[in-house]
């Protein structure tokens, strides 16, 4: 047999076994071992104390240095898989072009406080905050940098449904909405204080989002806010009086979700009637009706201008339309575990399957290319819209139960003059694609995502 070890080293492993079993109180062990390998009495009690534990200590090492390495061959085997679906292109911009990021496994922070499932996530348009509702009533504000809790909001008395920031040029607001019937308004800038609280819905708010402004033609003091609800109605608000301005009719059921376009002329609303409906804004008129879904539609949004050229090819168009208009494409997402990429005139361009459960919640890349879809699978799918909506990955490992919401962090504007909390030029939270605000600042697209699940944790991924 031929000798793994050195003299040296098998010396050092018979003495390591010599001390182990004296040690061990087996002396008879000791004695033939130490007769048959011809160790005499120069390794005597002093010495062999030297390598007591030695054996132990290595045989932790070898099974610690084994789970390491188990952790790298997954590691590089989910590297190596990345690695064979890419293309050079996208090789040479990884980590370098935010328009190409897509989130990766693990997670950067899991934020856990909650007591009951999170219901919805939305970042602060400025700073590094996130805030979380949940079924244990309460709103959670988070450091998504830092991975930290800052505070929980009290308020509510039933589950709050839905959160997100904005609001009148110059101030921040959060504002939340729940099955206690009530949205509720809070000043970020006065720690959070109550200011405002809005009734009138006969029913659970299911969906609240502040309308933006800037453009001809809509609202130009960002005070506008607009709510689903399961009375089948959405509501726009006034937030600096709290006055209901408008009442929406138009669904037959509840209405579960709600997204302004990214200038403020146009709401997208879906529920449990199977239909999505496109409204003006500013009259509360109907102007088309999407219909193709088997079950319940969870969630609605706008496609930013930055995806016009990837969808007008998949629509057969032969020109992208102009990106000063905000209502071109829209994508749904429903129960029937489908994403459907519509038309604004109703025209069903794209069906895209590949969740195994409810779709939950949608959004669309900033830099155009990519849409993200959370699910009841457990999974975050992102579709590639230059590829006819090709599934091009799946985090399997996401999170561990139904994953409820997702959001993308608006981008940062530069040197648009944006001073105190100003927002009016920041964009839309997680929808906005544009490449340049109102004001002409560029915008900066940020690299990270939040997502809430039943399983009580808040995720951010980030570059």
């Amino acid at each position: 047999m031929s000798q793994l070890l050195t003299s040296r080293q098998a010396e050092e492993l018979h003495k390591s076994i010599i001390a182990y079993l004296s040690a061990s109180n087996l002396p008879n062990s000791a004695a033939t071992l130490r007769s048959e390998l011809n160790i005499g009495d120069s390794f005597d009690d002093e010495k062999r104390k030297k390598y007591e534990g030695l054996l132990e200590r290595k045989w932790t090492s070898v099974v610690r240095l084994q789970k390491k390495i188990m952790d790298l061959e997954s590691r590089c085997s989910s590297l190596q898989s990345e690695l064979d679906s890419a293309t050079p292109t996208s090789l040479a911009r990884k980590n370098q072009d935010p328009a190409s990021w897509l989130p990766r496994s693990p997670a950067r922070h899991t934020l856990q406080s909650h007591r009951l499932p999170i219901s919805c996530v939305a970042f602060h348009p400025i700073f590094s905050s996130l805030a979380s509702g949940s079924e244990d009533t309460t709103i959670k504000i988070w450091d998504w940098e830092l991975g930290e809790l800052e505070r929980t909001i009290k308020g509510h008395t039933k589950a709050v449904q839905d959160v997100d920031f904005g609001g009148p040029r110059g101030g921040t607001l959060l504002a939340s909405c729940s099955s206690d019937l009530t949205i509720k308004l809070w000043d970020p800038s006065d720690e959070y204080k109550n200011i405002r609280t809005l009734p009138g819905h006969d029913h659970s708010v299911s969906a609240v989002r502040f309308v933006p402004s800037g453009v001809a033609g809509s609202p130009s003091t960002g005070n506008l806010l607009v709510s689903a609800s399961r009375d089948k109605t959405l509501r726009v608000w006034d937030v600096s009086t709290g006055y209901c301005v408008k009442t929406i009719r138009g669904h037959a059921d509840w209405v579960r979700d709600v997204s302004p376009s990214f200038d403020g002329r146009w709401l997208l609303s879906a529920g449990n009637d199977q239909t999505a409906r496109l409204w003006d804004a500013s009259s509360g008129e109907a102007k088309s009706a999407f219909l193709g879904h088997e079950h319940v539609i969870e969630c609605c949004c706008f496609a930013p201008p930055a995806s016009y050229v990837h969808l007008a090819t998949m629509a057969g168009l032969k020109k992208a339309p102009p990106a000063s208009s905000s209502s071109e494409f829209i994508a749904t997402g429903s129960r029937d575990k489908s994403i459907k990429l519509w038309d604004s005139r109703g025209t069903l361009i794209k069906t895209l399957v590949g969740h195994d459960n409810w779709v939950r919640g949608i959004v669309f890349h900033p830099g155009g290319k990519y849409l993200i879809s959370v699910s009841d699978d457990r999974t975050i799918r992102c579709w590639d819209l230059s590829q006819e909506g090709k599934c091009v990955k799946t985090l399997d490992d996401a999170h561990g139960h139904f994953v409820n919401c997702l959001r993308w962090a608006p981008g940062v504007v530069k040197d648009a003059g944006t001073t105190n909390g100003d927002v009016s030029g920041a964009a839309v939270n997680g929808t906005s694609g544009k490449k340049e605000d109102p004001g002409g600042g560029k915008v900066n697209i940020r690299c990270v995502i939040a997502t809430g699940c039943v399983d009580l944790n808040v995720r951010v991924f980030a570059s």
